[in-house]
């Protein structure tokens, strides 16, 4: 008898234990400053957090002139965050200004610099392309794998969605049907407001702070402040969600890395707003 409640008692410790851990939120922080002297720094960050995905954080001074390689291993997506540049392709110049996305998809003559006096800071994921991808991207719309796609933020399409209030102005940066499996949008609001919970199996997903972001992330029984220029990963399956308090800003990206094709039902949430 002694020793049934022995291990009763083991038992009980080792379940209150499990339940007691908490969850984590794996997060880093950007540093957005080059040193005297310094041209370039890159560092890759939240390394190894989801398969098949690598994000680097790239800050380049006026001295440094990027030129895009393709890979075809991997699709590759620029998001530029702090400060103002000039983008060439062909006979083509795109100006570069703080909250701007760039895709090279198959475009072999890209480059970029920042202006004079001027530091570029971008993010670069990296995602590798499955046997599985390089079938189903035959299926993709022509102008959507064989142009450059450069846009700035706010001249992507809104749409809303049940988890947001009427407040909150939600914009798909990335639609689907570009890179296989990946989609990306930003989320702004004022508080106080929040991003309802919600869970989602089907798709790892990066958040990404913009500028003055100060808002507090949720993911089961784990929270974590995420402020400006800073990449958080949440876990998958976890019941997630932000808020943001009474005048503070919300303002961040969202980046789904769907498992399979079929995931990406989950986009269907989004309801497309007429502007």
């Amino acid at each position: 008898m002694k020793l049934r409640y022995l291990f009763l008692l083991f038992t009980a410790s080792l379940i209150t234990i499990a339940c007691e851990k908490k969850q984590e939120i794996p997060i880093e922080f950007l540093s957005m400053e080059l040193k005297t002297n310094q041209k370039e720094k890159k560092k890759t960050i939240l390394n190894n957090e989801i398969e098949g995905v690598t994000s680097e954080h790239i800050t380049i001074s006026n001295d440094i002139t990027k030129k895009v390689e393709v890979d075809n291993a991997h699709k590759t997506i620029y998001l530029f965050i702090k400060g103002y540049g000039t983008l060439l392709s062909g006979e083509k110049t795109y100006d570069i200004v703080p909250e701007t996305i760039m895709l090279p998809n198959t475009v072999k003559d890209i480059s970029f610099k920042p202006h004079e006096n001027n530091t570029l800071d971008y993010i670069k994921i990296s995602v590798l392309q499955t046997e599985l991808d390089k079938q189903d991207i035959k299926t993709f719309p022509k102008e959507n794998i064989n142009n450059i796609y450069f846009k700035k933020f706010t001249d992507c399409k809104s749409y809303t969605e049940p988890i947001k209030s009427p407040q909150t102005t939600s914009r798909t940066i990335l639609p689907n049907k570009y890179i296989p499996r990946v989609a990306m949008g930003t989320v702004k609001t004022i508080g106080p407001d929040k991003v309802g919970a919600h869970e989602h199996a089907m798709l790892e997903q990066l958040f990404l702070g913009l500028t003055d972001n100060q808002t507090i992330v949720y993911a089961d029984n784990a929270q974590i402040n995420f402020p400006e220029y800073s990449l958080l990963h949440i876990p998958l399956g976890s019941s997630h969600s932000v808020s943001v308090k009474a005048d503070n800003k919300m303002y961040y990206v969202w980046m789904d890395f769907f498992i399979d094709k079929d995931g990406e039902e989950w986009l269907k949430t989004h309801n497309t707003k007429d502007e």
